[in-house]
């Protein structure tokens, strides 16, 4: 028998093994298994068996096997096949998804060295600049070194023929490192009774004698129905574990090895409430109960205002979806949002309920994806990865807030948008898939308004919540009339005032981090910059240090500019932290509580902000885009926004959509009750197309104005963009790639937009220089996309094939949400 195993590498053929026969009888398709790849070993995943020799003769054999059963269904596999395709990654790349976290096992080469003799190499190396000098004059200062490493600190890629070199010449050794599993299922000794409660007590009185420690053990083991953890039992009864070692021996009690569910759990909590069914949800519920029912594919777009009760739909649709013992899949962009809307489904489904997202320890991951594949959990929530979670055929998929860009993977092949994958999905498992948004994305509208999903509307809040009041502040005239404090208007800082007076929520929104977003000397004009990207440093007040939030350079603050050696160094631009610092000084009774990914990163710090400003112990709430989506809280009566400009400024067409769905959804989190809310912007564009759009609440307005430039322009819903960018720790061999590459799709320059090769918005990441080249296909003339694969995929095998920079790394992306 043969295996064809893909691995998760860039390869897009898969490759034949022999199956040895103790695997014969127990070997699967669609399980993974650990296999030799040239000098490596990796784990890969078997797509096809076959009983028919391959002409090759000299095939490899799989070593092991690491699953019982297949990790995804035959009609998942389609699915990966088509994310394969459509994202121009190799199919071993898209099933990695699916594998669960932490569980590779691999091979790595280690590099050991003979200091000494490399010293003396490099003393006889005429050209110092060379490779094997670079090399040399690490290894002559490190005893041992791993190839990504070297590969790194010399900045050359190709030094696998330098290493072989020095091998043969004795002056390093090369071992190869199988690493294990980074997460295993965890265990723990418990002890239990092997005796009845009688024999307890018939055997109390000549124990109490000798050993009143064991009379203790056995009736804390009573009290606990005969089974506890070692280690709580000998904290509870204080007691050694010879004690429990000499009851083991009498043969009392057992102690066993016992496998425990790491279970994560929200601290967050709410009340569970009864709710009454509107009218309009109601309407929603009957037409795609059926479709769960019949177990029928179709896309809905939920258009609904924030407060309208779309959660309250996808729980009464879970009901059902549950009731004919079918799994729902529920994506949300942000953490942020995964504490209410667990809440509320644990509330409803209890123990039914998995999470999965990053904020979970690697054994809570683990944990959660194998109660769902042993399908002990019904309900999964979580981050775009959740799409991926181990569901044999779901009932219901939905994705709230689909708008949201956080759904685009962006650092890893393949580079998905986990909101199209889920449509995608459906159609595969042969379920409805529901796109909920109070601010649907341009491409959805477009989708719906064209008959390709079908447009369900909540038009209104529910308990008689109405929309709440929203005003745009003019910071320019309020400068004119000295109404100006610091980053605040008088206006705001007023309603501040007010609502504090209340005892009601506030919410402050100000969408960057830190305390100033720039760092730059007034004599000279020069801004800190990072060392390794280009762009500006932020300062962080707390730690009183600049940081880069691309590449995470931290350094200390100059005392006089690095430039010019003035002392004039000036703090510019608003970030979360000096908000935060302004407000405790306008207001230094109030609490508050800032949310942005520098406040939350401890575990379950989200959830207890949450909890507390639910309850009235925080007054004030700020945050980044963070504090924008899904949070509802009927207290809070009052938004705040710092500067309205802040996404409007980016040079992308997609700029004017971001900006009013973030201050739509900002000013939806006010008014959730009877109480009316209010917002106010401050601005210095008040005539902005788009903010006026926000003003008026008036989302059937914008789409028109957007659509029709969008249509005039080319760009997505009527195109579809692939974004191929090359980058390299020289400047010059990064572009020299992007131009061959360039040259070689130019021969689609007739049916295809091609760009002319530029430089990234930011040029320089991590010390890599980018350069881009944007590939763009009309829907009319290639309504699948599938010339525009084929133009970017031979563009690219001809580039690998003749290009000098054929190494250099580069990323394509399809359907990119930014070009920055």
């Amino acid at each position: 028998m043969f295996a064809e195993v893909v691995f998760p590498l860039p390869f897009r053929n898969s490759f034949t093994y022999k199956i040895p026969k103790s695997f014969k009888r127990d070997i699967q398709e669609r399980v993974r298994v650990i296999a030799p790849f040239g000098r490596r070993i990796l784990t890969g995943f078997i797509i096809c068996i076959r009983d028919e020799a391959p002409d090759k003769t000299d095939l490899k054999e799989i070593i092991d096997v690491l699953d019982d059963e297949p990790i995804i269904t035959g009609s998942h596999l389609k699915f990966y096949e088509w994310l394969s395709e459509y994202y121009l990654c190799s199919l071993g790349e898209a099933i990695k998804l699916a594998a669960p976290y932490g569980f590779e096992i691999e091979s790595k080469k280690r590099i050991i060295s003979d200091k000494d003799f490399c010293a003396s190499l490099l003393g006889k190396e005429k050209n110092k600049e060379s490779v094997k000098a670079k090399v040399l004059e690490i290894l002559s200062e490190r005893s041992q070194v791993s190839f990504p490493s070297l590969q790194k600190l010399t900045g050359k890629r190709n030094i696998y023929s330098v290493i072989r070199t020095l091998a043969s010449e004795g002056a390093v050794t090369v071992l190869d490192e199988l690493t294990q599993n980074k997460t295993k299922a965890r265990k723990q000794n418990y002890v239990r009774l092997v005796i009845s409660p009688d024999q307890v007590y018939d055997n109390i009185p000549i124990l109490e004698e000798r050993s009143p420690v064991q009379v203790k053990i056995l009736l804390e083991l009573l009290s606990k129905k005969g089974e506890i953890s070692f280690a709580k039992l000998l904290k509870k009864t204080k007691a050694s574990a010879s004690s429990i070692a000499s009851l083991q021996k009498k043969e009392f009690v057992e102690v066993y090895e016992k496998e425990i569910d790491r279970k994560y759990l929200e601290s967050y909590t709410e009340k569970q409430q009864q709710i009454i069914i509107t009218d309009a949800q109601k309407e929603i519920i009957e037409e795609v109960l059926p479709l769960i029912r019949e177990d029928e594919f179709k896309p809905y777009l939920l258009f609904g205002v924030t407060g309208s009760g779309k959660t309250q739909v996808y729980l009464e649709l879970a009901k059902a979806a549950i009731e004919k013992d079918k799994p729902v899949i529920i994506l949300v962009p942000e953490i942020s949002l995964t504490p209410q809307i667990t809440s509320r489904f644990i509330n409803t489904f209890g123990d039914s309920v998995s999470v999965l997202h990053s904020r979970m320890s690697k054994g809570e991951r683990f944990d959660s994806w194998r109660r769902i594949r042993e399908e002990k959990t019904k309900i999964i929530i979580g981050a775009r990865s959740a799409l991926f979670a181990p569901v044999k055929e779901p009932g219901l998929i939905i994705v709230d807030e689909e708008h949201d860009q956080s759904y685009k993977q962006s650092d890893t092949m393949p580079r998905y948008n986990a909101r199209d994958a889920a449509v995608m999905l459906a159609s595969y498992a042969g379920c409805p898939v529901i796109l909920g948004s109070a601010t649907p994305s341009i491409e959805s509208m477009h989708n719906a308004q064209s008959g390709k999903y079908s447009l369900l509307k909540l038009p209104e809040r529910i308990d008689n919540a109405q929309l709440p009041v929203i005003s745009l502040i003019n910071l320019l005239k309020e400068q004119k009339q000295s109404r100006i404090e610091t980053v605040f208007s008088r206006t705001l800082l007023d309603k501040i005032e007010d609502r504090l007076k209340k005892k009601e929520g506030i919410i402050i929104l100000q969408n960057r981090r830190g305390f100033s977003t720039q760092v730059y000397c007034s004599d000279c004009g020069e801004v800190e910059k990072c060392e390794n990207c280009s762009v500006p440093m932020v300062f962080h007040i707390g730690k009183n240090t600049l940081e880069c939030h691309y590449c995470g350079f931290i350094k200390k603050v100059p005392p006089a500019c690095n430039h010019c050696g003035s002392l004039s160094i000036k703090f510019f631009g608003t970030g979360t932290e000096r908000v935060e610092d302004e407000l405790e000084y306008f207001f230094p009774s109030a609490k508050i509580k800032r949310v942005d990914s520098d406040s939350i990163s401890r575990k379950n710090s989200l959830s207890k902000i949450l909890n507390e400003f639910g309850k009235g112990e925080i007054d004030i709430l700020i945050g980044t885009q963070m504090v924008s989506k899904g949070l509802d809280f009927p207290r809070v009566t009052l938004v705040g926004v710092i500067a309205a400009e802040t996404s409007l400024w980016l040079p992308d067409f997609r700029a004017d959509e971001r900006t009013f769905q973030l201050l739509t959804q900002v000013s939806g989190r006010a008014g959730r009750s009877r109480i009316e809310g209010e917002v106010l912007i401050q601005t210095r564009n008040e005539k902005n197309f788009a903010l006026q759009k926000v003003l008026q609440n008036d989302y059937d307005g914008f789409y028109l104005h957007e659509i029709s430039l969008r249509k005039l322009m080319a760009y997505p819903p009527f195109s579809r963009l692939c974004l191929i960018e090359f980058k390299d720790l020289e400047e010059g061999i990064a572009k020299g790639a992007a131009d061959d590459f360039s040259n070689n799709i130019q021969q689609y320059r007739q049916k295809l937009r091609i760009t002319p090769v530029s430089p990234a918005l930011i040029s320089r990441i991590k010390g890599f220089y980018r350069f881009q080249v944007i590939v763009k296909s009309l829907r009319d003339s290639d309504p699948g996309g599938a010339l525009l694969r084929k133009a970017v995929t031979e563009s690219i095998i001809e580039f690998n094939k003749s290009s000098r920079y054929r190494d250099i790394r580069y990323i394509i992306d399809m359907d990119p949400q930014s070009i920055l």
